[in-house]
């Protein structure tokens, strides 16, 4: 298990880092990796995007954390769990102070890429 580290840029800042949104991407995500946790709070519009090769039942779970230790499994807009198994765009309904993707399953040909989006509301 390795714990990969994301990217965040910077989308549509106006006039300071704080405006506008961030678009976070974790990659090369294998069978039983994480992501490293982002803390972006102030962001609370967020969506998720999971794609790449799942392999053989390939599942990404998007985990939500306010301490950073305890986790638990966010949700969609219809309560849903976020377990993507396949390639699939869907909004975070839980604010949580950590965000992180968790590979619960795959095979050697699990490879994903997970991005999130953030707008500030």
């Amino acid at each position: 298990m390795a714990t990969r580290t994301p990217t965040v840029t910077v989308l549509d800042a106006i006039s300071n880092e704080n405006a506008g949104a961030r678009l976070v991407t974790w990659s090369g995500l294998l069978n039983t990796d994480d992501g490293a946790p982002v803390e972006l709070a102030a962001f609370a519009d967020r969506s998720v995007q999971v794609f790449g090769s799942f392999g053989t039942g390939g599942n990404c779970r998007i985990q939500g954390s306010n301490n950073g230790t305890n986790w638990a499994t966010l949700t969609d807009p219809q309560g849903n769990a976020l377990n993507m198994s396949t390639e699939s765009l869907e909004a975070i309904s839980e604010l949580a102070r950590y965000v992180r993707p968790l590979i619960t399953a795959g095979d050697g040909s699990t490879n994903l890429t997970v991005t999130m989006l953030l707008r500030r509301v």
